[in-house]
């Protein structure tokens, strides 16, 4: 399955770098926001996503084949994605070897995420008017993480390990008005684990918990 995925993020970006010399080039600058939902799998305990926003910024090439609408969507992009995990710890006295919950204490903490994202993304557009027109765009996401890769987790003492890098898929939509403003919604499907924590279950098995990151993402961009 992941092989056929790299083989079709392989052919868009082919498809995106050997558009016809007759294909309109625009440049521009591109912002937007990010709002995260994370998933976690393997954690003991209670476990409280906080699902926390972020953002993004960078320039973008815009690539179109007129009269066909073909095209693609190429940027470099700073992406700043921030969540937060909390959980109830339990503390257990024993008596003659019987252990016994004493008390508790709620822990949250959150951390911020700092990639360096290239997403090329093949394009088909639909001109509405001489003023406006629609697009559908899927294709690969490249992420490569710039900041700290340890997160600290109070108790679990290890912590996670955030990946070094990060392959996605991109499927959005939008709207393009008077040639150069773009407005567009982008869903951003992490295709692995964003981060890994090793941590023992209530029989003191290791087992390595995981942390997958999903994103929505609203946003603008000005063409020139």
């Amino acid at each position: 399955m992941k092989k056929n995925i790299l083989n079709l993020a392989v052919l868009v970006a082919a498809l995106a770098f050997a558009l016809p010399s007759q294909a309109q080039i625009k440049f521009g600058i591109k912002t937007g926001l990010n709002v995260n939902s994370f998933s976690v799998k393997n954690l003991p305990g209670n476990v409280d996503k906080k699902n926390r926003n972020g953002f993004f910024a960078g320039v973008t090439a815009d690539v179109t084949v007129p009269i066909v609408g073909l095209g693609a969507d190429i940027s470099l992009l700073y992406d700043n994605r921030c969540i937060g995990l909390g959980g109830v710890t339990e503390y257990e006295d024993y008596y003659e070897g019987v252990p016994e919950v004493t008390s508790s204490s709620y822990t949250k903490t959150h951390k911020t995420f700092h990639y360096i994202s290239l997403p090329i993304n093949a394009k088909y557009t639909v001109g509405l008017s001489s003023l406006a027109s629609v697009y559908v765009a899927t294709g690969p996401q490249f992420s490569w993480n710039i900041g700290d890769r340890h997160w600290s987790m109070g108790d679990w003492d290890d912590g996670w390990e955030l990946k070094s890098s990060q392959f996605s898929w991109n499927v959005g939509c939008g709207a393009t008005v008077l040639s150069h403003v773009r407005v567009g919604y982008n869903y951003n499907i992490a295709l692995g684990n964003t981060a890994e924590i090793r941590i023992e279950d209530e029989a003191q098995k290791l087992v390595k918990g995981k942390l997958k990151n999903n994103t929505h993402q609203i946003s603008l961009t000005y063409l020139f």
